[in-house]
């Protein structure tokens, strides 16, 4: 059964918002994805964030653009952890997704990630869940570990190869 709903307003979030699932999908985390758009099918949004809490989900990552009304309106129907994740937009770069997600009224959190944040609220979803799971939370740890681990060794390769070679093989 799912614990984590992924829902988008457009396939173009999807590159984002699959970095969200990838991180969930390596720590054991079970999530369902959809795309819904809130404001060209009210209908079809109404029933996903209504029946979200009985199929089972514990958070939703919700990714918007634009006016990014998808991550509120989940929070104002679902009453458990929203994650908001801020799409970056070409005519605002992702600035009015992000205001429209964390500018929320009183009374309806929405936890909001950076622009394009889609690793940060797998992760964010994790921790949430970890509150309550003990072997997730030491998959996590384990986790926070590797990341170390892949920065002592970039560390370590530039140290031995010097900047200029390092570039180069980045390329």
């Amino acid at each position: 059964m799912p614990q984590v709903g992924i829902v988008m307003g457009s396939d173009s979030d999807m590159p984002v918002m699959a970095r969200a699932a990838d991180v969930l999908e390596e720590l054991g985390i079970p999530c369902e994805m959809a795309i819904i758009s809130a404001h060209r099918e009210p209908d079809v949004f109404f029933s996903y964030a209504k029946s979200a809490e009985e199929k089972g989900f514990k958070v939703i990552i919700a990714g918007a653009g634009m006016a990014a009304h998808l991550p509120g309106m989940c929070a104002a129907i679902f009453p458990m952890p929203v994650i908001g994740i801020p799409m970056h937009t070409s005519s605002l770069g992702g600035r009015d997704s992000l205001y429209s997600i964390v500018q929320m009224p009183s009374g309806i959190p929405v936890a909001t990630v950076a622009i394009n944040g889609g690793a940060n609220a797998g992760l964010l979803a994790a921790r949430i869940l970890a509150t309550s799971d003990p072997e997730l939370l030491k998959r996590l740890k384990e986790y926070s570990v590797k990341m170390k681990e892949q920065v002592e060794a970039k560390d370590a390769r530039l140290q031995t190869e010097g900047y200029r070679a390092y570039l180069e093989g980045m390329k």
